[in-house]
């Protein structure tokens, strides 16, 4: 109840400002990139008893929240990274971070962000961190193309940051890793679903699993008994039963998972990233899969893979994304932020400054670094695609973290800043 009535008076306050601003409408959907005209923009201030009943909800969130945190679309518990299957805690976990978004933008709150972060950062044209909401917008990071967008990347350098990503990223010992990992993340969110649920399409599922893992593990690790120079062809004299696998057989299993799956609601995120990777399982349904074949021909197959996914998958493609991922950090979850941040230009021409942000429950180590991590991960998807495109000038990272109660401070993460801020009034 109470934040619906914080959401309505600060929908009518919103639209109080559009209306008397002449720029509204632009303003909202402003690039990342800010000018020194930018920063000179009126900023909306709402009623001061608005921000006062959004603190209070704020804090009663918080210490509910305690060692919850909110990873890549996931809720999970902190204290042992498990995932926490619980629409009632996620929706909390939003409204927290929604209410935390907004009371950033209050004046107290720019000033002493201001005064923190500009102390810290490059000299930079006159701004005020996050006072615009385009900049408190939570961000998924998912495609080349978005990370190309918000950096201002010319179409004739997302050519290069494209030729020269892909065929890194789609190895085929890449390509498969990353499929497995999907898979077996998957199994153990299944397993303890079959066992508490009577649903028929969810052990159907784990069979298509089991099935798909086993696809995989014939066309990664047959005959691993062997040295890969002395592996043997296949005797031509042994009529096979059945053609060699292709990877259709892996695109039909997926179709199918798909279709049992996709009313699950606490796998939805799976469901999602099974759907991407079908892109690059259609491109390349016409290979073969089985190394059995013979360690030339298996060679082949597998420098197809490479050949068609560089080829095909676009510098849009989310499947290549995931691959760049998976090849990064080893993981397959699109990367989430609360607060997007912008791009700010130095004094001079050769210093450029991107800045996130994201919202934390409590101020436990643990949480703090992951906060920080994820950031990292992140900004560090822009910096490789700007030095990648051969962007002129020198990018730097900046990282900002908002939690209840804490102890303003910097830190410091592979040579990056990132400040721990104090949410208050």
């Amino acid at each position: 109840m109470i934040y619906n009535q914080l959401q309505r008076l600060f929908f009518i306050s919103r639209l109080k400002h559009l209306t008397n601003t002449r720029c509204g409408a632009s303003q909202s959907n402003s690039m990342l990139y800010h000018s020194a005209e930018d920063s000179s923009a009126v900023q909306e201030v709402l009623p001061s008893e608005w921000y006062e009943k959004a603190f209070g909800k704020i804090k009663k969130l918080s210490c509910k929240l305690r060692n919850v945190d909110l990873m890549d679309g996931r809720v999970v518990n902190a204290s042992d990274d498990s995932t926490i299957s619980d629409e009632r805690i996620e929706q909390e976990m939003r409204t927290f971070k929604s209410l935390v978004r907004i009371l950033i933008g209050s004046p107290s709150a720019q000033r002493r962000i201001t005064e923190i972060a500009g102390s810290s950062s490059i000299n930079c044209q006159p701004h005020a961190w996050f006072r615009n909401s385009s900049e408190r917008e939570a961000m998924v990071v998912d495609s080349l193309t978005k990370v190309c967008n918000i950096l201002g990347v010319t179409v004739q350098q997302r050519k290069l940051v494209r030729h020269t990503i892909c065929p890194q990223v789609t190895q085929h010992h890449i390509w498969t890793g990353a499929l497995d990992q999907i898979l077996k993340e998957l199994n153990l969110e299944l397993l303890p679903l079959s066992h508490r649920s009577t649903d028929k399409g969810i052990k159907m599922s784990l069979q298509i699993v089991s099935s798909c893992l086993k696809f995989l593990d014939t066309a990664t690790n047959s005959n691993v008994h062997f040295s890969s120079w002395i592996r043997p062809a296949p005797s031509r004299t042994v009529v096979k039963s059945s053609p060699p696998p292709r990877w259709e057989d892996m695109l039909e299993m997926f179709n199918d998972l798909i279709g049992y799956l996709k009313d699950e609601k606490s796998l939805v995120h799976y469901v999602t990233k099974l759907e991407v990777m079908k892109e690059g399982l259609s491109q390349i349904k016409d290979v073969w899969s089985d190394r059995s074949i013979g360690f030339r021909e298996a060679k082949l197959q597998e420098s197809l893979v490479q050949k068609k996914l560089s080829k095909t998958l676009g510098h849009s493609s989310r499947c290549l994304f995931t691959l760049l991922l998976y090849y990064l950090f080893g993981h397959f979850r699109d990367i989430e932020v609360d607060f997007c941040g912008g791009l700010l230009k130095g004094d001079g021409n050769d210093k450029f400054l991107l800045f996130m942000g994201r919202v934390l429950s409590c101020d436990e180590e643990k949480i703090v670094w992951n906060g920080v991590r994820q950031l990292d991960r992140a900004m560090g998807i822009f910096k490789l695609v700007w030095e990648t495109a051969g962007m002129k000038g020198e990018l730097g990272l900046e990282g900002h973290l908002f939690c209840v109660g804490t102890e303003v401070r910097q830190l410091s993460y592979k040579g990056n800043a990132y400040l721990l801020h104090e949410i208050k009034l």
